[in-house]
């Protein structure tokens, strides 16, 4: 079973790196991975010209956003199984992809898969533990979702079902996870399994000024493209259910 992993980047130049090596050193072999360029000038190209005969595909050229990246992507995606992996986030481990692969392996009717994050820095000292263990979709109206980097899905499923919408700026992955697991209620488990180290300060982390001004009213549009009712102060509820991220992280350490 073939799976394509998606890196969309643009000036990463300080972690592209171990990025790309996390996903090279993984032990399932059958892995396609395209990295998609938004024409980085910080020396981002030249380290991943480094490993151009072991990446599957390079394409650099101007885009949309991040979400018209990840479009790209799927769209040259050969793999039965699509994931993501951001340009400054790296797999927990090396066998991340094998226990993945495993479980679509053991379930032909399984659609996708969620799993558990940790932010945490280059020494992997966690700091927020992101955990998929109690979502259930009806948690889409608080404005909870099972963190996008654990989601892995079948391609089929992204050509039945449609792409990310670019014109999101933050809350795209929130609208295709809402339009695949609440409206359209595809299969999913939850693998109990720390699948990411996210680094701190991506473009949905970085304030919470950015949340309440772009990403939270981005939510409240697609739970409203795709029929679920919701408003500000449901939302908002979701900051008092996330404070349990920061608790326990060391006995995920």
């Amino acid at each position: 079973m073939k799976i394509s992993i998606i890196t969309v980047v643009f000036n990463s130049v300080t972690t592209i790196e171990q990025t790309i090596q996390s996903v090279l050193a993984q032990s399932y072999k059958n892995i396609e991975y395209i990295i998609v360029d938004a024409q980085s000038t910080d020396g981002t190209l030249a380290i991943i010209d480094k490993y151009k005969d072991k990446i599957s595909i390079v394409l650099s050229e101007k885009d949309k956003g991040y979400y018209d990246g990840l479009n790209k992507g799927i769209n040259l995606a050969k793999g039965e199984i699509i994931g993501t992996l951001n340009a400054d986030d790296r797999f927990a481990s090396n066998q991340i992809i094998e226990k993945i692969v495993d479980e679509f392996t053991n379930n032909s009717k399984l659609e996708s898969v969620i799993g558990d994050i940790a932010f945490a820095n280059n020494q992997n000292k966690i700091s927020r533990y992101y955990s998929s263990k109690n979502f259930n979709p009806s948690q889409f109206k608080l404005g909870i979702m099972p963190p996008h980097p654990s989601f892995y899905c079948k391609k089929n499923v992204f050509e039945r079902l449609g792409l990310y919408q670019p014109q999101f700026k933050l809350a795209g992955d929130f609208e295709l996870l809402l339009r695949y697991l609440w409206k359209n209620k595809i299969t999913f488990k939850y693998v109990p399994l720390l699948m990411v180290y996210m680094n701190k300060g991506g473009k949905s982390t970085d304030s919470i000024f950015t949340n309440l001004l772009v990403n939270n009213p981005e939510v409240i549009k697609a739970c409203k493209m795709n029929g679920l009712n919701t408003n500000m102060l449901k939302i908002s509820m979701k900051y008092l259910l996330k404070i349990n991220q920061f608790w326990g992280v060391n006995k995920h350490a």
